[in-house]
């Protein structure tokens, strides 16, 4: 049988604070799997759970039909990498990698180290000591050590958040080169969210102890599930909305006096009050004097700021309800961004519209609520 690892009703309380609330997940053998939030959702006591460094207050852990809820942690097929490396500085790398293999009584371990060093792309450093190497060796350093061990689940803490932005780009693609060649189950822990779709092969976005929503990193995006993922993955533009009703596969929608349409295949709810959103780098913008496609959706506005990024530039704009209106423009020639107090109309496509449930008199666009973690210990 696969040896997927299962979280079946986990819950983990420190006192009076619930870190992890009924949590159910499974995360199939062989996967790179990403658990994304913000600090105080649980993402990482969920991750100390699994490695046994936390027991949880309530439900059972499994690895395929093994159980792990109870065991002590270095009775588990797991191994962590933290986000500290937490190498020996005495020791050579070829002892850092070697230590786990000889703790547990093997003598015979060159071979295995060599090998593991050159998956890491350090077979050439072998003989240094930690302070010897840069940050990124580092983490390929305690990788390595990880792995040697040959667990059935690698547990990754946050491993890449104390490199700089050029060099975290490429742990990012040795890490899943690595987790291709080597086929071992990787749950990663995160706060960044690029780095989690870029990665991970399913990401479950985590929110005050709970998963709001578990799929492929472009599902999630695309469509996601409610007003936290669509601006934490990501930016959204959000309307407050009633749907009005329908013409063929579309929605019809009204919104501060005016039309809108989106797809009903696009919709978490499909009547009454809701929030349409589009994404930004969906949304066009038309100089002065342009007129937009007419069946767009599109909508008048003024532009409050501009801020240049090279690739792109993005736009604020002040809609005549009041509302901040997002919008990503590629920047395909080498013209000046528009200026501030220009008068615009943005459009996009109906079919880049995505339509989320709103409660009754929620009228204001939601920003993303992070849980607060009042004992300071679940990141």
């Amino acid at each position: 049988m696969a040896s997927d690892l299962v979280l079946n009703d986990v819950t983990k309380r420190f006192g009076t604070f619930t870190a992890v609330d009924d949590l159910s997940v499974t995360v199939p053998q062989g996967s790179f799997f990403a658990l994304l939030g913000a600090s105080g959702c649980g993402k990482t006591t969920t991750l100390r759970t699994v490695a046994g460094l936390e027991e949880p207050t309530s439900g059972s852990i499994w690895l395929g039909e093994q159980e792990l809820t109870g065991l002590r942690p270095y009775k588990r097929p797991v191994n962590t990498v933290f986000q500290n490396y937490a190498l020996f500085p005495h020791m050579s790398v070829r002892d850092n990698v070697a230590f786990g293999l000889r703790r547990r009584g093997m003598k015979d371990v060159a071979a295995q180290v060599g090998d593991m060093l050159d998956l890491v792309q350090l077979g050439g450093f072998a003989d240094r000591k930690p302070a010897e190497l840069s940050g990124g060796q580092q983490q390929r350093v305690a990788l390595a050590r990880a792995l040697v061990n040959q667990p059935q689940v690698l547990l990754l803490d946050e491993p890449l958040g104390a490199l700089d932005l050029k060099l975290r780009r490429q742990m990012q693609i040795e890490l899943k080169r690595i987790q291709t060649e080597v086929g071992i189950t990787f749950l990663h822990v995160t706060h960044d969210q690029e780095e989690a779709m870029w990665m991970a092969d399913t990401v479950a976005v985590m929110n005050a102890g709970r998963i709001e929503q578990l799929g492929p990193p472009t599902e999630i995006y695309e469509f996601p599930a409610s007003p936290f993922v669509s601006n934490f993955l990501g930016q959204s533009n959000l309307f407050a909305a009633e749907v009005v009703g329908k013409s063929g596969d579309d929605l019809q929608l009204s919104a501060y006096g005016e039309r809108f349409a989106a797809p009903a295949a696009r919709a978490r709810a499909t009547a009454g009050h809701v929030w349409l959103g589009v994404r930004p780098e969906k949304v066009r913008l038309t100089e002065p004097g342009q007129q937009p496609p007419a069946d767009h959706n599109w909508v008048r506005g003024v532009l409050t700021d501009t801020c240049y990024a090279g690739v792109s530039t993005e736009y604020l704009l002040k809609t005549p309800w009041g509302q901040e209106m997002s919008v990503f423009s590629a920047n395909q020639s080498a013209g000046e961004p528009l200026t501030p107090g220009t008068e615009v109309v943005v459009h996009w496509y109906p079919s880049h519209s995505f339509v989320l449930q709103r409660p009754d008199g929620h009228g204001e666009q939601p920003a993303p609520q992070y849980a607060a973690d009042p004992l300071g210990v679940a990141p």
